[in-house]
């Protein structure tokens, strides 16, 4: 099975909020985008943000780019048909982000929660960050999020790699300065937590 069929099958099989990541609002990552930029009009894309809610609260702050990308059609599909007549304002990316085509120049937020430490070879790692070279404007911010140190080693059946500050931030290097970051417990919907970090980098 690739990496798109795992994906496709874990949205097709599980409810939106059954899924370890689910939070009916992902308040660090909005506090962290209002950090970045108050402008409406900004360009904001979130990885991997599929059925996340990320997106019906921007739009309901008045959010007029949005930009989300998914492996997965079926994580895409729920989160349109969640939004209504307003999904028809976001920008709507099915790709694997390694080989994804998006606008160069063009993000002024770059947001990932729960995707980058799914990349456990280190040629994922290297594409996955020359995206982020390419797609986000020199001075844009990066808002990455992945499990912790104490976080789980595995997630929807899959290795992760587990991080802290330090080795997150180097896997960027110094292209981007390290604003903070911070640790948090998520609560699953299966009443266990994971640790979760996150980065905040500006794109010199």
């Amino acid at each position: 099975m690739d990496n798109k069929e795992h994906w496709e099958k874990v949205y097709g099989t599980k409810a939106p909020d059954a899924v370890s990541w689910y939070a009916p609002h992902l308040e660090t990552s909005l506090n962290l985008i209002h950090q970045a930029t108050s402008i409406k009009d900004a360009a904001i894309i979130d990885i991997g943000g599929g059925e996340a809610t990320l997106v019906d609260d921007l739009l309901s702050e008045g959010y007029q780019d949005i930009s989300v990308l998914d492996i997965s059609q079926k994580a895409i599909d729920v989160a349109r048909d969640r939004i209504g007549k307003k999904a028809d304002k976001v920008h709507w990316y099915c790709a694997d982000i390694t080989q994804a085509t998006l606008p160069q120049n063009y993000f002024d937020v770059w947001h990932d929660r729960a995707v980058f430490h799914f990349l456990t070879e280190q040629a994922q790692r290297v594409k996955y960050v020359e995206q982020v070279m390419r797609s986000v404007k020199h001075g844009g911010y990066v808002i990455m999020s992945t499990f912790g140190p104490d976080g789980p080693e595995k997630c929807s059946g899959l290795d992760v790699v587990r991080y802290d500050s330090e080795n997150l931030h180097g896997q960027f290097g110094k292209t981007f300065k390290l604003i903070n970051s911070s640790t948090e417990l998520h609560q699953t919907p299966m009443g266990t937590t994971q640790q979760f970090l996150y980065c905040f980098c500006r794109m010199e």
